[in-house]
């Protein structure tokens, strides 16, 4: 599959900014299941590309005159290849075992404890056990926008019973976790098909140890199911402060207001 994508994300400010600097996270991973026909980021100021500790392909954006507004836009067609049973062959030199530290958004609280003791084993867990948790955090956090804030750690948003993408995997990750089972965040994008809404999406990786296979496994909380070739995925980490598309701070401006703009179409 071909997804054509851009997105555009948008500030504005109430007062001139002196100085602004984001870290980006808008190019596609080099992994073997997807593929960048072509991609470019358009940005004023200064744009300086590296790979980031997770193996993601980053820029820093630096501008030092004043703007009272600031545009990014990543576009670009990516094809992309259905992994079977959800299995990821990432390019990675990390262990996955760093992946079992919990972070500020997914510690473990008798909540997440047990939700995790409900669904998985110690230690290890087969694709069964996995996709289990992620029914049961599909049923018990209802999908609301709005709810949350990127700010909001798993317990909350499970103790809401309401969440967005990233919530409902800051939850898995969070159960992972307190059982000593890598798994981390994906944030990227996912074909709207029909509904005529895109966005920015985040599901996550787990790994799995069943029979035959021990590597990572690629799950849609959200959507209760296995990655398929409608996901394009651009970073990884250990949550969505790790991976989010656009971070950073800035000087004066006053007020600001955020408007992004996400364009998806399979060609």
């Amino acid at each position: 599959m071909q997804l054509s994508i851009r997105h555009e994300t948008r500030y504005t400010y109430t007062e001139p900014l002196a100085y602004t600097i984001q870290q980006l996270h808008l190019t596609p991973r080099i992994e073997p299941q997807q593929r960048a026909v072509h991609w470019k980021l358009l940005a004023p100021g200064h744009l300086n590309a590296y790979t980031d500790a997770y193996g993601n392909l980053s820029h820093m954006l630096t501008l030092d005159q004043a703007h009272g507004a600031l545009s990014i836009v990543a576009q670009g067609v990516v094809e992309t290849s259905v992994p079977w049973q959800g299995r990821i062959a990432a390019n990675d030199s990390l262990s996955p075992l760093i992946y079992t530290m919990p972070t500020r958004l997914t510690a473990p609280t008798p909540g997440i404890l047990e939700l995790a003791a409900a669904c998985l084993p110690e230690g290890r867990a087969r694709s069964r056990h996995l996709m289990k948790l992620a029914e049961h955090i599909f049923g018990a956090v209802r999908y609301q926008s709005g709810a949350t804030g990127v700010a909001t750690p798993a317990s909350t948003s499970l103790q809401l019973g309401r969440g967005v993408c990233q919530d409902h995997a800051h939850i898995f990750l969070a159960c992972c976790h307190a059982h000593g089972i890598p798994a981390r965040y994906v944030s990227g994008y996912i074909d709207p098909e029909d509904t005529g809404h895109a966005a920015s999406h985040a599901w996550v990786d787990a790994w799995a140890s069943d029979p035959g296979y021990d590597g990572w496994i690629s799950i849609d909380v959200t959507h209760s199911r296995l990655m398929t070739d409608a996901y394009c995925r651009i970073a990884v980490g250990r949550d969505y402060e790790a991976a989010a598309p656009v971070r950073g701070v800035r000087h004066g401006g006053g007020d600001e207001a955020l408007d992004v703009d996400v364009r998806i179409v399979q060609q």
